[in-house]
């Protein structure tokens, strides 16, 4: 069977890039076409996405991949833009973490929305960035677009919201369709939420000369739909900026406790739930290394090997460490100031720090939504950027007690691809996608190791939590 070509437009939270994948019912070859920065912008009116930019880079990368079958867009979830009846864009999107979020009141009745909806409370969701929303644009408005379906809405004209993304905007119900009691709790006009589409139905054509196909269009979807398990009893952690880190159900866990430890419910591929709790990932080692200048990554990671363990440890998931506006600030300096135990002093320790408490933030995460859930995990799939990083990949394993199998590293880039050509006939089902993942790409195994003292940090970060 010779290999049929798609492209991929993979939009993360600092880069985006358009990859190729050559595919066949055996094999996977992945090239680059086109890496380009996402930079987000500061105006009067607050931080917004710079759109126009990358989708300049994403007509230039899709025109420089050559004849394909078809194209996909994935991206993060959470921020949109809105368009008037002409089509027009009513301003740049705002960035997640533009502030004017930060001081909106508790939405008055968070139990019945989580029940409807499945979605936790987070500042950044769209549903509350809808309230600071300026009323007169909402007037205005004729869609709500997630930013891949406005890319999509430039590319071929057509209107939609993609299954996945529109599912973690608060807006959705469980049912898998727009929530008309959320919107009319909210004050919310129903007319802008746009027609749902699946993964892997035809969007429409576009100008470069290839069909736009829908994926999994938040990335979080698109990476675990390449999770190469062989089968349903394992844990994922999505590693980057953020480990999202959860297990994929057949429906939504919808518990009191549920809500309380801060889950969510997320739609994945072919009526899955992504049952998942937000952790902050690498983001905060790569704030350090921001602060730090010219250190490497390799650099760093040598010398945390060579610091005492659990010295100093912090809550990962404390909401302090949610990112907000463009300049967070220096932060080891965040870190030596709410750590548990001996304050970090050197380099090294700030990174051990780090990566023991993601460790330990992927344990109670892993533990919380096997006890919600009813499942037990027996392998934790660990893929994206942090699938590079041997000691968190390591200290996870040893921290859960579990196997950790570290890749593929372009799980969201092959999640779009194979999505793709599975609706073009070349993969067959969600097995089949995630064999041909575990058949050629590299995964590392990661045994748990008898390691002392595990057991008492673990309680540490549970303390400070509570």
């Amino acid at each position: 069977m010779s290999a049929k070509r798609y492209a991929a437009v993979d939009l993360g939270a600092s880069s985006g890039r358009v990859l190729v994948g050559a595919v066949t019912d055996t094999s996977i070859e992945l090239t680059q076409v086109r890496r380009f920065a996402n930079e987000p912008v500061r105006l009067p009116s607050g931080l917004h996405w710079d759109l126009l930019g990358l989708y300049r880079h994403i007509r230039a990368g899709l025109a420089e991949a050559g004849p394909v079958v078809s194209a996909g867009i994935d991206s993060w979830a959470v921020d949109y833009g809105l368009i008037n009846q002409d089509g027009a864009l009513l301003g740049l999107p705002y960035h997640y973490r533009d502030e004017r979020t930060a001081d909106l009141p508790d939405w008055p009745k968070p139990t019945a929305l989580w029940r409807e909806t499945g979605i936790a409370q987070q500042p950044f969701n769209t549903l509350h960035q809808l309230r600071a929303e300026n009323r007169m644009r909402l007037a205005c408005a004729s869609h709500l677009l997630m930013i891949p379906d406005l890319l999509a809405y430039w590319l071929t004209g057509e209107i939609g919201a993609e299954h996945t993304n529109a599912s973690t905007t608060q807006l959705y119900g469980v049912d898998g369709a727009w929530s008309s009691t959320v919107t009319t709790a909210a004050d919310l006009p129903r007319r802008i939420l746009p027609p749902v589409r699946r993964p892997g139905d035809l969007i429409g054509d576009t100008d470069l000369g290839m069909p736009l196909v829908a994926v999994a269009s938040h990335d979080t979807a698109s990476a675990v739909a390449a999770v190469p398990t062989e089968n349903d009893r394992f844990a994922y952690i999505s590693c980057g900026t953020w480990s999202l880190v959860g297990l994929e159900l057949k429906a939504p866990v919808l518990s009191a406790a549920a809500q309380r430890a801060g889950f969510t419910n997320e739609a994945g591929v072919d009526g899955t739930t992504r049952f998942l709790r937000n952790v902050m990932g690498l983001w905060l080692l790569q704030e350090c290394q921001r602060y730090w200048g010219e250190a490497s990554v390799e650099r760093l990671l040598a010398e945390a090997e060579e610091a005492e363990s659990f010295v100093s440890l912090i809550d990962p998931q404390d909401p302090a460490w949610l990112p907000r506006g463009d300049e967070p600030g220096g932060m080891p300096a965040r870190i030596a100031a709410r750590a548990d135990g001996r304050t970090p002093q050197t380099r090294g320790e700030i990174v051990r720090c780090v990566l023991e408490s993601l460790a330990l933030g992927h344990r109670l995460a892993v533990e919380e939504a096997g006890s919600l859930a009813w499942e037990k995990p027996e392998v934790i799939h660990l893929v994206g950027g942090g699938a590079r990083n041997a000691l968190l990949c390591q200290w996870t394993a040893d921290a859960t007690g579990l196997p950790v199998l570290a890749g593929p590293v372009e799980a969201t880039a092959l999640g779009n691809l194979l999505v793709q050509a599975r609706a073009d006939g070349v993969v067959a089902d969600l097995a089949h996608l995630r064999a041909l993942v575990r058949d050629t790409q590299e995964i590392i195994r990661y045994e748990p190791r008898a390691a002392p003292g595990w057991g008492d940090a673990v309680d540490r970060v549970a303390a400070m939590r509570h």
